[in-house]
């Protein structure tokens, strides 16, 4: 069952983030054959107040417009001249809080994946925001997608991580944002193989 809007849309950016862990992201391809994968490891990002959120201090340029969004929007920026990173923007429209999404487990479309991102062992797959996105075909065009729509979107199809299973943690990268880089807000499943390295 696909996500509904009032998933996105509450207060608790720290929650949805949690609760994304187990949930499909599923963008067909072009033949509409479903690539999917798993969640397995988010990072929160708590908008103006943030210091390690592109929205801090409620900077508003034409790459983080997109996180002013309504919840329940995509939202793809590039780094470092080659990755392309999927967010999902959460919350209110006008507040900019947004979760990054940074590993997944493949589930649907490995032959596809493997051509788009070829690498020896399929744990290189999507183990990482620039892979997954490679992976599944996600780049700059997807950015304000509605994530209620048709070209991507996440789904509930029962798998359930118990709490026992989460663990959290630092940001990755972040350590410009000073005291924001410690706080555990990056949560993952223990012990899955297709949680990023670092």
């Amino acid at each position: 069952m696909r996500l509904e809007r009032e998933f996105y849309t509450r207060a608790d950016t720290l929650l949805v983030a949690r609760e994304l862990l187990g949930k499909l992201l599923v963008v067909p391809a072009a033949g509409g054959e479903r690539v999917s994968g798993r969640v397995v490891e988010t990072e929160a990002y708590l908008g103006a107040g943030d210091k390690a959120s592109h929205a801090f201090g409620n900077r508003r340029t034409a790459r983080t417009e997109t996180m002013y969004a309504v919840g329940g929007t995509a939202y793809v920026y590039f780094v470092y001249g080659m990755h392309h990173q999927f967010n999902v923007v959460t919350g209110a429209e006008g507040s900019p809080h947004a979760v990054l999404v940074r590993a997944l487990e493949p589930a649907e479309g490995l032959e596809l994946m493997r051509l788009r991102r070829p690498v020896k062992d399929d744990r290189a797959l999507t183990s990482g925001p620039g892979k997954l996105c490679r992976a599944l075909g996600i780049d700059r065009s997807f950015d304000g997608a509605d994530l209620t729509g048709g070209r991507l979107w996440l789904e509930d199809d029962g798998a359930r991580v118990r709490p026992g299973e989460v663990a959290s943690g630092p940001r990755v990268g972040v350590a410009y944002a000073g005291e924001d880089a410690l706080r555990p807000w990056r949560f993952w499943n223990k012990g899955n193989p297709f949680v990023s390295r670092r």
